[in-house]
């Protein structure tokens, strides 16, 4: 298998995870509502681009945090079917750096929609 071949594989397989993530987690399909949504509002708001930087980054850090958080949770219960008080540990804290993203990220789309908001008042 050549280089190029390969790398198109690995992007195969990425695609493939995120069709998971999206198949299979029903917040990861509220993160992709709340994702177009704050997109067209950019768009509406005509945002700059420093702002734009602020609302990808903090979108990719939700997706990211999800994403993680999700593999996890697979491979733990691949490992460990059963309950082990250690495993809901490990998965706790995964969807508390979740939920930190996601309290990030509104706290970013606050001061990006903000001033536009109150523009319009």
């Amino acid at each position: 298998m050549n280089r190029r071949t390969s790398r198109l594989r690995s992007f195969r397989f990425a695609f493939a995870g995120l069709a998971t993530l999206l198949k299979t987690q029903p917040n990861a399909r509220i993160h992709a509502i709340i994702t177009l949504a704050v997109v067209i509002a950019g768009i509406v708001f005509k945002l700059t681009s420093p702002e734009w930087c602020w609302i990808v980054l903090a979108t990719a850090a939700v997706w990211v945090a999800e994403a993680l958080n999700t593999s996890l949770e697979f491979l733990a219960d691949a490992v460990c079917p059963e309950f082990h008080p250690l495993v809901k540990h490990s998965k706790d804290v995964a969807a508390g750096a979740v939920l930190l993203a996601a309290a990030g990220a509104v706290v970013i789309g606050l001061l990006i929609f903000g001033p536009h908001l109150l523009a319009i008042y």
